[in-house]
């Protein structure tokens, strides 16, 4: 019997493909957050996705009322940056320690259900203006978990921190990701706006990848 993980998951291309890789080893829980984003549009992709990996799912609702990001607070528009901007600073796309309680509902969860594994599909890469997704906050946060959980043994999985998007494109392929179900885009729609941050970067990695992207 495969050891339980949980993945969170966001239903775009990243966490999606971390979620294929992790049930080649795992039995696994997905935990799909429901935070106010603007849009349900990649909640529905992420349930879509779970149900197609033939895993459980919990979707966890809950609201960040103080607001400060342009994926939550209606008075701020999604930006559309030059790509020679992305990444020099950190975005208002960004939400304050979105992941930091994220991974802290994930490890009560682990906790509870003895699982040993919390993946992410966090990147560093191409997207290194989120200070919650570099290399160091996770080492940081897996040492911590040492001393903040019971057993001590619960360490978060960032298969794909170092990979560039054309590499994670390439491996989404390599594991079978429904690819047609994601959604990376900041806005709702039935198409991609194919102008935020996100989808410039999804872009670019089906291009460098020589794929066709199913969304487009």
């Amino acid at each position: 019997m495969k050891d339980k993980a949980i993945v969170l998951l966001s239903g775009g291309l990243d966490s999606s493909t971390a979620l294929f890789i992790a049930k080649k080893l795992h039995k696994c829980h997905c935990l799909i957050f429901d935070y106010g984003q603007k849009h349900i549009r990649e909640l529905n992709s992420a349930v879509k996705i779970a149900k197609l990996a033939g895993c459980d799912y919990k979707i966890i609702k809950m609201c960040f009322p103080w607001k400060g990001s342009s994926l939550t607070d209606d008075g701020l528009n999604i930006p559309y940056h030059p790509r020679k901007k992305i990444g020099k600073s950190v975005p208002d796309t960004y939400v304050p320690g979105r992941n930091t309680i994220f991974i802290s509902y994930a490890v009560s969860f682990a906790e509870a259900i003895g699982a040993k594994k919390i993946y992410i599909g966090a990147n560093a890469v191409d997207f290194s203006g989120y200070p919650d997704c570099s290399p160091q906050y996770y080492a940081a946060f897996n040492n911590l978990l040492k001393f903040g959980t019971k057993r001590g043994d619960i360490k978060i999985e960032i298969p794909l921190i170092k990979k560039t998007k054309k590499e994670i494109v390439n491996l989404a392929f390599k594991y079978s990701v429904p690819l047609k179900y994601t959604w990376s885009c900041y806005r709702g729609g039935d198409v991609p706006c194919g102008h935020c941050d996100s989808c410039v970067l999804r872009q670019e990695g089906f291009s460098a990848a020589g794929k066709k992207d199913p969304l487009l």
